[in-house]
């Protein structure tokens, strides 16, 4: 039994800021949330959804028990509709020989490639860890993947290129040493509310200068010494002009050049196109502000940049990330304190999930997994046979369900996660989903994908099982139980451990310690040791406050800051980039461009924060129109509107803000009622494989009076 007035450290389940908790319980039931001031990621602060976002986990639509479905479901004829009379409660006995039975005989059937996996950023590395190493080693598979693909997939694949990494190379909260920092495709105020306020503290304390690149007018703008209101999908343009500016005035660092990178002069020659008058005509931005954007981070001392999926999220993701990494690389502003390249991750656990190997090309440690060397380590470390593993890299989340058919993926298991909200052009995700063979749903909720599942899994919170998160900043920090699971809800860790000895035991196999752990610690323990860069993580290291890897040693102290001497890579590469226009332009027929994205007080697609009371602060989608496409249109705030793509329709009140662009519009991605999802474009980035999330054509239709009563009327918070 847990003690009464218990108060334990944790670290919070929302955002990758990863800030630490202290939850507050007596009864097993958590009444408070605070945080230390000395907390060193977060100094005692926290947004709404840290602070009060907690009380999902007593929902009542929480399921505590597994489910079965009453009749089998078949392939091409699954269905979303959720009827609980449809589901009967079964032991843990039951639901897990009946998933076991079913995953073996389908890959008995058609072999690794049909079999699928989406791991959880929400989970902690310790589970995605535990259940890509379940079905590489008995399945034999890398179909192993997880939301990265539809966030950061793009800085990804370009930090690996450029500089043979992938993760943010500084602390966020080294801003404040910044004399200079761009934030560039992140409303950092309601993504990374945390962050934001020591941005702002960088700007008013310190003095630095911020310049803000977005096609909305954000928060942040207002602390902003130069705002550059690009059109989106038009990174490349821009950041090219930038760093043309900073060639052509002779304001690159060339003792970094000459010593640290790769492909300069080649690079060079290829800017000749991109003037600040050419990027003016594609982008939108007036001229004079990139020149001026570009001499300030230039001739800074310090100079940073910090980006979100407003970078990653398009066609181009890759090339928009480059375009970046090429202002670093020209100014020498990497490898110091308060300078670096920074991707601002979004779920708490997102950098974690990747780095535990959640990813179609790498085992834990990005570890390439068509790379023999790698192969081997891994299979001596989870004792198979020699050649057991899969060399072949797997498939994408994207991949996965458009290759959900027969002679395709037949079985897929997912852990936490809800394609049915977070893919796009979500009524072609729809047709993928119902031609799957089997689903398991792995969650606290029976969302809008697990509605189509036929195993339900109850799984316990972050509040209810140990482990570990890492955040955006690479800092690995212990998640605690405080209160016990909630009727027959198990941890991650323990389901997949059960399933895997099950699935061991069809197989035929020899039974093995590989599925017996003393500890979620023991888990961890076995990845760093193949995983270099977590060799020296222990939780007795980590018990009052995380460390950074790569800590490649017991007594390594951690790496705030990376590249201080060389990148991974050796030298950073520069690569020569075209612009590409986004897939879908504006026209007659769909005049307005749609772009996606977050509020502060929702998450993601929901499934946590929609069973909160959070979600009466913001309970209704809308769409944001600026003053003059709402004047165009003869609508004004509050009114019920038609969002059409063509793809789908989405019907929604208009908020008229000061935040959009003329001929731009925002819907976020939180509400299944009016999912944007279910207007983006599927197009993806050809390296990363992401989805063009932030760009496709819309036409905005008056609603009939019939259709507006069926809308709940627009909260203050929705009215900006």
């Amino acid at each position: 039994m847990i003690k009464s007035d218990r108060v334990t450290s944790t670290t919070c389940p929302y955002c990758g800021v990863g800030c630490n908790l202290q939850l507050h319980s007596k009864e097993e039931f958590i009444y408070r949330i605070t945080s230390p001031h000395d907390a060193v990621v977060n100094q005692g602060n926290l947004c709404v959804k840290g602070r009060f976002g907690y009380d999902f986990m007593y929902h009542p639509d929480r399921v505590t028990s597994p489910l079965l479905r009453r009749q089998p479901q078949q392939a091409g004829q699954r269905t979303q509709a959720f009827d609980r009379s449809e589901w009967r409660e079964v032991s843990w006995d039951e639901a897990l020989d009946f998933v076991a039975d079913r995953l073996v005989a389908l890959y008995r059937r058609d072999g690794s490639q049909a079999m699928a996996v989406y791991c959880c950023a929400k989970a902690t590395n310790e589970e995605n860890y535990l259940l890509q190493k379940l079905f590489r080693a008995l399945f034999r598979t890398n179909n192993v993947d997880h939301c990265t693909r539809l966030c950061h997939a793009g800085s990804v694949v370009a930090l690996q290129m450029a500089l043979g990494t992938s993760a943010m190379s500084n602390t966020a909260a080294e801003v404040i040493h910044s004399d200079c920092f761009i934030v560039t495709g992140s409303n950092t105020t309601e993504n990374h509310p945390i962050i934001a306020l020591q941005m702002k503290e960088a700007v008013r304390k310190h003095g630095a200068n911020l310049i803000v690149v977005d096609p909305r007018r954000l928060e942040l703008c207002n602390f902003a010494t130069l705002w550059l209101p690009l059109k989106p999908g038009t990174n490349v343009p821009l950041f090219s002009a930038m760093a043309h500016v900073i060639v052509a005035e002779g304001l690159v660092n060339q003792p970094f050049l000459d010593a640290r990178t790769s492909g300069y002069a080649e690079f060079a020659r290829s800017l000749e196109p991109f003037t600040p008058a050419y990027a003016e005509q594609i982008t939108g931005v007036d001229r004079s502000l990139i020149v001026e954007a570009a001499r300030l981070y230039a001739s800074a001392r310090n100079g940073a940049i910090y980006w979100g999926m407003g970078i990653s999220q398009f066609s181009n993701g890759t090339a928009s990330a480059l375009g970046l990494i090429h202002l670093a690389l020209l100014t020498g502003h990497i490898g110091r304190r308060g300078t670096g390249l920074n991707p601002l991750r979004g779920q708490n656990n997102v950098q974690g999930a990747s780095d535990a190997g959640a990813m179609p090309f790498h085992y834990p440690g990005y570890m390439e997994v068509d790379k023999e060397e790698n192969a081997r380590r891994w299979e001596a470390c989870w004792k198979i046979e020699p050649g057991g593993l899969n060399r072949t890299r797997g498939l994408t989340t994207t991949e996965i369900l458009s290759n959900a058919h027969p002679g395709g993926v037949r079985a897929l298991y997912i852990m936490g996660e809800n394609p049915m909200m977070s893919e796009p052009n979500l009524n072609l995700t729809r047709q993928h989903m119902q031609q799957l063979e089997f689903l398991v749903a792995q969650d606290l909720f029976i969302n809008e994908s697990g509605a189509f599942a036929d195993v339900f899994l109850p799984a316990v919170s972050w509040a209810e099982k140990e482990g570990t998160f890492t955040n955006t900043d690479r800092r690995v920090q212990r998640v605690r139980r405080s209160i016990a699971p909630r009727g027959q809800s198990r941890p991650d860790s323990d389901i997949l451990c059960d399933l895997a000895l099950r699935i061991e035991q069809r197989l035929g196999r020899p039974a093995s310690a590989g599925w017996h752990y003393a500890s979620p610690e023991a888990i961890y323990r076995e990845m760093a040791s193949v995983a270099a860069p977590f060799a020296g993580i222990t939780y007795e290291r980590i018990e009052t406050a995380g460390l950074q890897y790569p800590v490649p040693s017991l007594d390594h102290p951690g790496t705030p800051f990376l590249f201080a001497e060389m990148f991974p890579a050796g030298r950073g590469r520069f690569f020569p980039l075209e612009y590409v226009p986004v897939a879908e332009e504006a026209d007659e027929a769909y005049p307005f461009i749609l772009t996606t994205g977050r509020l502060l007080e929702h998450w993601h697609g929901g499934t946590l924060t929609r069973h909160s009371q959070l979600d009466a602060l913001s309970p209704a989608p809308m769409v944001e129109l600026h003053e003059i496409d709402a004047a165009r249109l003869a609508v004004k705030d509050g009114d019920a509107v038609r969002v059409t793509s063509r793809r789908g329709t989405v019907l929604l009140r208009v908020a008229v803000s000061p935040k959009a662009r003329p001929g731009v519009v925002f819907i976020p991605i939180h509400f299944a009622e009016a999912a944007a999802n279910l207007l983006t474009i599927d197009t993806l980035d050809p390296k990363a494989k992401i989805p063009e999330f932030k760009a496709c054509a819309v036409d905005i239709q008056i609603a009939s009076k019939q259709e507006a009563q069926q809308l709940p009327p627009l909260p203050l918070r929705g009215r900006y």
